[in-house]
């Protein structure tokens, strides 16, 4: 009997390891993902400062946060969270946009 379920703690470790791996690489992609966004945000920020428009754009914003929702909806992940999500890297997007305006 102990060792199976030696072997069971085993497997459950291996698995566990697994998942682990997953979850690191997930993490990296998401953090690329994002400096990637941030860069492109960037460029948007200073071409309004070049072009004196204003740093955050409320129509685009609320339809970006629906557009998230529903593909959260389609990726079986919490819409709410993913409106905290947007609405803090939005929030984030601005604060760098009315620094490029100063």
């Amino acid at each position: 009997m102990t060792s199976g379920m030696n072997t069971d703690a085993n497997r459950a470790q291996a698995l566990l390891k697994e998942h682990r791996d997953s979850i690191d690489r997930l993490d990296a992609i998401l953090v690329y993902t994002l400096a990637e966004r941030f860069k492109q945000t960037q460029a948007v920020g200073k071409l309004k400062a070049e072009h004196d428009l204003p740093p955050s754009d409320p129509s685009r914003e609320a339809r970006q946060i629906e557009r998230l929702e529903s593909l959260s909806k389609e990726a079986d992940l919490d819409p709410e969270f993913a409106k905290k999500f947007l609405t803090f890297i939005i929030s984030e997007v601005i604060r760098h946009h009315e620094k490029l305006q100063k």
